[in-house]
């Protein structure tokens, strides 16, 4: 294993970048972790509607960056108080999806500290019943990379004024509030420590030595990790999208993610579109998006439409028979 150390940036856009230049540059035997932290931020999943998922008035009034992730998953918000990681490997056809290999030097690491943190639901990590930690991921090229926050001493009041979140999720997990889903690492350490030291902890427990190998980028990388900077992550097209208009809402939360399908259908055939959730999937939906374009809304096309796709690499471990009952209730 490399590190990729980020010098403690906390401009997001350029974390994302250097997250994603090592996925598709780096050497492809190799595995990379890095941590970043970023300044207020809040990040929405590969396949979600921004604006459905952030409270606008309160990200313009404290004028927070709202970026868009590679990976499927929800919505979040980071400050300084979160410390991300990021494992960046080979995809050997069984890691997508498999949270509890890529979460567990990190839970290791914190019952060093003695935090009683295990592998809950799809993809978090809780302590207590409550959640420290939500994972995602992405696989491209025979390469993938699985990440996830660690909530530290993050503000936990403006995790919930800055995300408007889908009340589905909400009843799905017995719970009445975001406030009341979440918790932070620091106030369940043995003996009290800042987010450094406990990024060297984390560190050190990963690497299982103090001399850590790390990857020096060049000049030449920087080059490239600047131009997915500019052309991806400070992009409001890839950030935000343009939302189509619709006539057709349907949405439902399954056990492999709450999946939300929106048509506009002119003369009884779909002429746009779209396709949100925050399932986890290695294909593009956007694939499916336009193949529903110019089909019958009816029943019988979409059933049959269904049946010609393969549903779990669009839809992850949503099914085909939850997905029949949404596409055309």
């Amino acid at each position: 294993m490399i590190y990729i150390d980020t010098k403690n940036c906390l401009d997001q856009t350029e974390n994302f970048a250097v997250e994603e230049f090592a996925l598709r540059h780096l050497d492809a035997n190799e595995t990379y972790v890095m941590f970043y932290r970023m300044h207020p931020t809040v990040i929405v999943g590969k396949n979600q509607n921004t604006l459905a998922e952030i409270n606008n008035e309160y990200i313009e009034e404290n004028e927070i960056p709202v970026l868009r992730r590679l990976s499927g998953g929800g919505a979040v918000y980071n400050d300084e108080g979160n410390i991300s990681f990021s494992i960046i490997t080979k995809d050997d056809g069984a890691s997508f999806n498999n949270f509890e290999r890529f979460t567990k030097p990190v839970i290791d690491a914190l019952i060093t500290l003695g935090i009683d943190a295990r592998l809950s639901g799809r993809n978090d990590i809780e302590v207590g019943g409550r959640k420290i930690s939500g994972n995602a991921q992405f696989a491209t090229g025979g390469r993938l990379y699985s990440h996830g926050t660690l909530l530290f001493d993050v503000n936990l009041a403006n995790v919930e004024k800055a995300l408007r979140v889908n009340p589905l999720k909400l009843q799905a997990k017995g719970v009445k509030s975001v406030k009341s889903r979440v918790t932070n690492i620091r106030e369940h350490l043995r003996e009290d420590i800042d987010i450094h030291a406990f990024q060297q902890v984390l560190l050190q427990s990963i690497f299982q030595t103090t001399k850590i190998p790390t990857y020096i980028f060049s000049d030449e990388d920087w080059m490239q990790i600047r131009k997915i900077q500019k052309e991806r992550y400070q992009n409001w097209d890839w950030n935000y999208g343009k939302s189509p208009k619709f006539n057709v809402k349907n949405e439902q939360k399954f056990p492999g993610g709450l999946v939300e399908m929106r048509f506009q259908v002119e003369k009884g055939c779909i002429v746009t579109a779209q396709i949100f959730g925050d399932f986890f999937a290695s294909g593009d939906v956007k694939e499916i998006e336009n193949k529903l374009i110019g089909l019958a809304y009816t029943r019988e096309a979409l059933v049959a439409f269904l049946e010609k796709i393969d549903i779990p690499f669009y839809f992850g471990k949503v099914t085909k028979k939850e997905l029949k009952t949404i596409i055309f209730p």
